[in-house]
C-alpha cells in the first residue's frame, strides 16, 4: 500500500541535519567577518591604508568565487559528508593561522586560502536541503540555515570584540579557527546522506520524496556512473531563469558584505561613532537581517501551502527584500546615530528578506547538475564579494562613503530586475535526453 504525503507520519530526523547546517552557516560567517572586528587594529599594526584594506577583504571573495565551479564538480562526485569535512576542516585551520600573520601580504594569502575552501559551503547547504525537505518546507528551511549568517554575527561579533580587548586581535582568529577545527571532526562523525542515516524512519523518507525532495541526490556518485560534462549540460547551467537569479545573487551579496566588511568602518571614519557605540549598532543590523530571513522563509512557504504558484510564493520575498534594500542610501543624509541605525537596520532586513534565493535554485537546477549550478550561483554572488570591498574602500578613500551607498542600492535596485525580467515560472529545467539517460544509469548504481 503507498503511503500518501497527507496520511505519512514523518519522524524529525531532518531538523538534526538541518541544525547542523545553521551551526556550520554560523562557523562560516563568524570566519568571514572577525576581519572586519580587528581590521582597525590590523590597520595600526601593520600601517595599512584604506585601499590596501579593501585588498585584504576581497582576498576571500577572489579564491572563493574562483573555486564555486570546481567546487560544485567536486560535491556532485563526493557528496556532502566528505565535501563538507574537508572545506571546514581547511578554512578553519587557515582562520586559525590569520592569528599569526606578519604582514599585508601573509594576511592576503591566508584569507585567500579561507575563500578556496569556503567555496563549496553554500553549494553543499543547498544540495543538503534539497535532499532532506520536500518543497512545501524547502524554504523555512533555507531561511533557517540562512538566518545562521546573521544571528551569529550579531551576538557573536561583541564577543569577538570583548576577546580582542581582553586579549588581542590574534586570539580573534586563533578562536574561531579552532572552533571550527573540532566542529569538522563533528560533522564527519554525526553526518550522512538520507537513506544511510541511522534514525530515520521509512515514513520519513516517503514523506520527503513524495513531496519533492530527492533523497538520493546526496550520495557520492558512483565512478561507473560518473559522465563528462557536455554542451548540452553547461546551456541547461546558464538557462536563461537561472541568469536572472544569478544576477539576482549578485545584489544580494553585494549588500550583505558591505555589512561584513565596511559597516563598522563607516560608522565610525565616516559618521564620527565611538567603537563602543558602533559595536552596539553593528548588532542591531544583523538582528534585523536574522528576523527577515526567517519571515521571507516562512511567507514563501505559507503561499505555497495556500495555493499560491511556486513562483510568486518564491520571488514575492527576493523582489520586495532587493527594493527595501535600496532605502541604504538614506543614510547620505543624516548624521543622527538614530536615524543610521534605523536606516541600515531597513536596508538589512531587506537583504534577509530577499536571502531566500537558494531554495529558487533547489527548484530551478536540474537534478544531476544541482552542485555545479550551485556553484555557478555561488560564483556569480561571490563577484559581489570581490567587488564591494574594492569599490567601497576606493570610493571611500577619495569621496567619502556617500557614492559607495549609491552604489550598493542601484545594485540592489538591479537585481530586483533581474527577478521580474528574466525568472519567469519558476519549474525545475529539464534534462537534455542525453543527461537523464546518465541519471537513470546512477540510480541504477545507486540502488545496486
Amino acid at each position: 500500500m503507498n503511503i500518501s504525503l497527507t496520511d505519512a507520519k514523518p519522524g524529525r530526523r531532518r531538523y538534526l541535519t538541518l541544525l547542523m547546517i545553521f551551526i556550520t552557516v554560523v562557523i562560516c560567517y563568524v570566519d568571514r567577518a572577525n576581519l572586519a572586528v580587528a581590521s582597525a587594529h590590523i590597520q595600526r599594526d601593520f600601517g595599512i591604508t584604506k585601499a590596501e584594506m579593501g585588498y585584504v577583504f576581497s582576498a576571500f571573495a577572489w579564491l572563493y568565487t574562483l573555486c564555486q565551479i570546481p567546487g560544485g564538480w567536486f560535491l556532485d562526485r563526493v557528496g556532502s559528508r566528505l565535501t563538507y569535512f574537508s572545506a571546514i576542516l581547511g578554512w578553519s585551520v587557515a582562520t586559525l593561522l590569520q592569528g599569526f600573520a606578519t604582514g599585508l601580504i601573509s594576511l592576503i594569502g591566508l584569507r585567500a586560502i579561507t575563500g578556496i575552501f569556503e567555496a563549496p559551503a553554500f553549494p553543499t547547504n543547498n544540495r543538503m536541503v534539497t535532499s532532506w525537505f520536500p518543497e512545501q518546507e524547502r524554504a523555512s528551511a533555507v531561511g533557517f540555515f540562512t538566518s545562521g549568517q546573521f544571528v551569529g554575527l550579531a551576538f557573536l561579533t561583541p564577543l569577538l570584540i570583548w576577546i580582542q580587548e581582553l586579549l588581542s586581535w590574534h586570539w580573534v582568529f586563533i578562536i574561531t579557527g579552532a572552533t571550527g577545527i573540532l566542529w569538522s571532526f563533528i560533522w564527519f562523525k554525526v553526518y550522512q546522506p538520507p537513506r544511510l542515516t541511522k534514525g530515520i524512519t521509512q515514513a520519513e523518507l516517503n514523506y520527503i520524496q513524495q513531496g519533492g525532495g530527492l533523497i538520493d541526490g546526496d550520495a557520492p556518485v558512483a565512478s561507473a556512473a560518473r559522465q563528462p560534462l557536455s554542451k548540452a549540460d553547461w546551456k541547461q547551467v546558464f538557462h536563461r531563469k537561472l541568469l536572472g537569479v544569478y544576477i539576482g545573487q549578485f545584489a544580494v551579496t553585494s549588500t550583505l558584505w558591505f555589512f561584513l566588511t565596511w559597516f563598522p568602518n563607516y560608522l565610525t571614519q565616516e559618521k564620527g561613532i565611538t567603537a563602543l557605540k558602533a559595536g552596539f549598532m553593528t548588532t542591531v543590523p544583523f538582528l534585523a537581517a536574522f528576523f527577515g530571513v526567517l519571515l521571507s522563509g516562512w511567507l514563501a512557504d505559507r503561499l505555497v501551502k495556500r495555493g499560491y504558484s511556486l513562483g510568486a510564493a518564491r520571488k514575492t520575498p527576493i523582489i520586495c527584500g532587493l527594493l527595501i534594500s535600496t532605502c541604504i542610501m538614506g543614510a547620505n543624509y543624516t548624521d543622527d546615530p538614530v536615524w543610521i541605525m534605523a536606516l541600515m537596520a531597513l536596508a538589512f532586513f531587506g537583504n534577509g528578506f530577499a536571502s531566500i534565493t537558494w531554495s529558487l535554485v533547489s527548484s530551478l537546477a536540474p537534478m544531476r547538475l544541482i552542485g555545479l549550478t550551485g556553484g555557478v550561483f555561488n560564483f556569480v554572488g561571490g563577484l559581489g564579494g570581490i567587488t564591494v570591498p574594492l569599490v567601497v574602500g576606493y570610493l571611500a578613500q577619495d569621496y567619502g562613503f556617500g557614492p559607495a551607498l549609491i552604489y550598493i542600492a542601484a545594485v540592489a535596485l538591479i537585481g530586483a530586475l533581474s527577478y521580474l525580467l528574466l525568472v519567469g515560472e519558476v519549474k525545475r529545467i529539464a534534462e537534455p535526453e542525453a543527461s537523464r539517460n546518465s541519471l537513470r544509469t546512477l540510480k541504477r548504481h545507486q540502488s545496486k
